[in-house]
């Protein structure tokens, strides 16, 4: 094997043990020698290909936000849903690439990172959750109250979905299957947690 396919290959490793690392225990539970270890190759092998974990780090979540932009695009293209099939939907889109909570993830890397570090996390984090996830609030069958606008209830949504990613605390009770549970909590999300006294 040629030595720069050599490289693209160790590279490669890198980035797919990084993105299971990250995404299963954090930036902060997750070291540069953790994902070197995993690979078999040391630390500075690692470093001759991304100069720290926060250049790891931004590829990951600008690799896996990504992902997250085209399936949420391709749920939004999607004709015949009803708002609770559509946004179970985009949840699954975004349970599937992330095993953990999104939220935490995110915004308990930002202490951590140096300050273009953190520009650059909040602009994959708008761009490529926050933008999809508000075209969803702008849908014509989605009327969001006159004081919410889409950006603040897409936020909203993803900092709401913390009961999906544990089994501590389950929706509705253990007697509801997942995708019961979920569509709860989306009802929870989208129409509150009380009757409205009208």
């Amino acid at each position: 094997m040629k030595r720069a396919e050599q490289l693209e290959k160790t590279r490669t490793s890198i980035s797919n043990t990084a993105r299971k690392l990250f995404l299963q225990n954090g930036y902060q539970g997750t070291s540069t020698r953790d994902i070197a270890k995993q690979i078999g190759i040391t630390q500075p092998a690692l470093y001759h290909h991304f100069s720290d974990k926060e250049v790891i780090f931004l590829e990951v979540i600008s690799q896996v936000g990504g992902e997250v932009r085209s399936g949420i695009n391709k749920v939004l293209r999607k004709d015949d849903l009803d708002p609770i099939d559509r946004l179970t939907q985009i949840t699954q889109v975004l349970t599937h690439l992330h095993p953990n909570n999104i939220f935490t993830l995110i915004h308990g890397s930002f202490k951590d990172l140096k300050p273009g570090s953190q520009r650059k996390l909040g602009m994959i984090f708008r761009m490529d959750y926050l933008a999809p996830i508000a075209e969803y609030f702008k849908l014509p069958e989605v009327q969001l109250r006159p004081e919410i606008l889409p950006d603040e209830a897409a936020e909203f949504f993803i900092s709401s979905l913390s009961p999906i990613f544990t089994n501590f605390h389950r929706i509705g009770g253990d007697s509801l299957t997942d995708e019961e549970q979920t569509k709860l909590l989306l009802r929870l999300i989208l129409f509150g947690i009380a009757k409205e006294n009208k």
